[in-house]
């Protein structure tokens, strides 16, 4: 007979997800410091994309390893979930400790591999224990949960790249003392909110039957093993997703990669070489960042009663629409307030992405699976950026001028089409 799961009420959702934010913070300064540092030690234009390979290499074989491995773990002292949790966030929390000590461009881009190990070991079990803890109605509200964190934690660490420069003045070492103030929160929080949660949560025992079968020995090949055969038997509304996510994550990628540095030109005139000016528009775009994450824990919950009313998927379209538009007008933009207005549409687009995809699918995954699926759908977000990675570089210098600002509006027409092939999902089941 099949248990209910227990009915949590909105702050144990939310105690549950707290460590998300540190996760988060370390996502965020990812996205808006880690292309400027790597512009303060020497980086080209086109070197960018491949600087960053480290993210989607990490997550395309880190996610469904620690996914599958998750599924086949219980300890009665720390759980399924709990303990890669804890490990991503020790690791997380080092490396942001040493990453402003970067003396040279190839120190900080092996930091930034290991980094995303940290993250990516964190972050997979966190979407796997929605799936777990909560019963189908409660789901909504915890993977939008985990989008609100999203939000927060980014909101938090783009302030900080606003607000840091204007207390902590000068250079220390190869990069500003900023830097530092920055990635040293960051490593506080990774750390703290993971500690939080895991004091917070209660894992499902699983039942005597689960529990033979995960005492059963098991070959040290079987996360792979495990991982080619759902993607064997994977649900057909999952490969529609990984279509969509093609063109959604790789628009990304190009947006985080320049964003800085198309408000650098577009407003500032300037270019890495006048540091000056250059940090004054990174200071700015991390404000202005900031502000689309505001947006997302905005607009997150809000998102939750849309989908059950209108169903995810046109939920999802609308929101990559808004996100479009707010990409192709970005660029053209000589205001530096009005860049504010652009990037909401961004920001109501990405508190789409964090959680309503994932209620396009969750019906047709097995929850003996949960774990190495939500990996899987990792692996479709991680691929698009390994294509990015390769590629773009390619694509901005010879067919974009190398103009970071063309590469924001070629990010909005990626989103036009991951709108349109969102509309052709069907799933099985509806979350209700």
């Amino acid at each position: 007979m099949k248990l209910k799961k227990p009915s949590l009420s909105f702050w144990q959702i939310l105690n549950m997800n707290v460590g998300f934010f540190g996760i988060q913070y370390s996502f965020g300064l990812q996205q808006s410091a880690v292309t400027p540092i790597y512009d303060f030690l020497g980086a080209s234009p086109d070197q960018i994309p491949i600087l960053h390979l480290a993210g989607p290499v990490t997550g395309l074989l880190v996610q469904p390893i620690i996914g599958a491995l998750s599924d086949k773990t219980w300890s009665p002292r720390f759980g399924r979930r709990k303990p890669y949790f804890l490990i991503g966030a020790i690791l997380c929390s080092l490396t942001l400790f040493a990453f402003p000590f970067s003396s040279s461009l190839w120190m900080a881009a092996s930091l930034l591999w290991i980094l995303d190990v940290g993250n990516n070991t964190a972050m997979e079990p966190y979407r796997a224990l929605i799936a777990d803890k909560l019963e189908k109605e409660q789901q909504p509200l915890g993977f939008q949960m985990q989008s609100f964190f999203t939000g927060l934690g980014q909101v938090l660490a783009n302030l900080s790249l606003f607000i840091f420069p204007l207390i902590f003045i000068g250079t220390t070492g190869s990069l500003p003392t900023w830097v530092y103030a920055s990635f040293f929160l960051g490593a506080v929080c990774s750390i703290g909110t993971v500690l939080w949660s895991n004091y917070k949560i209660k894992e499902i025992p699983p039942s005597a039957e689960e529990l033979e079968k995960l005492k059963e020995k098991r070959s040290v090949l079987e996360p792979l093993i495990e991982i080619f055969s759902a993607i064997k038997d994977m649900p057909k509304v999952m490969w529609q997703l990984a279509l969509v996510y093609l063109f959604q994550w790789y628009a990304l990628f190009c947006y985080w990669q320049n964003s800085s540095k198309s408000v650098a030109l577009s407003v500032w005139k300037a270019t890495p070489e006048n540091t000056e000016a250059y940090s004054e528009a990174v200071s700015w775009t991390g404000l202005v960042n900031g502000w689309y994450n505001v947006v997302t824990f905005l607009i997150a919950f809000a998102l939750v009663g849309f989908a059950k009313k209108y169903s995810p998927k046109k939920v999802h379209a609308f929101c990559l629409i808004l996100a479009a538009i707010g990409f192709l007008v970005f660029p053209h933009i000589e205001d530096k307030n009005l860049l504010f207005f652009a990037i909401t549409g961004f920001g109501i687009g990405w508190a789409s992405m964090m959680g309503i995809p994932y209620l396009m699918v969750v019906s047709d995954i097995p929850k003996e699976r949960y774990g190495v699926y939500m990996g899987i759908i990792n692996m479709m977000i991680v691929i698009p950026m390994i294509i990015q990675t390769l590629s773009f570089g390619y694509i901005l210098k010879n067919f974009l001028n190398n103009d970071p600002r063309n590469a924001i509006t070629f990010a909005g027409v990626l989103l036009v089409i991951s709108a349109v092939f969102t509309l052709f999902i069907k799933s099985k089941k509806v979350v209700s």
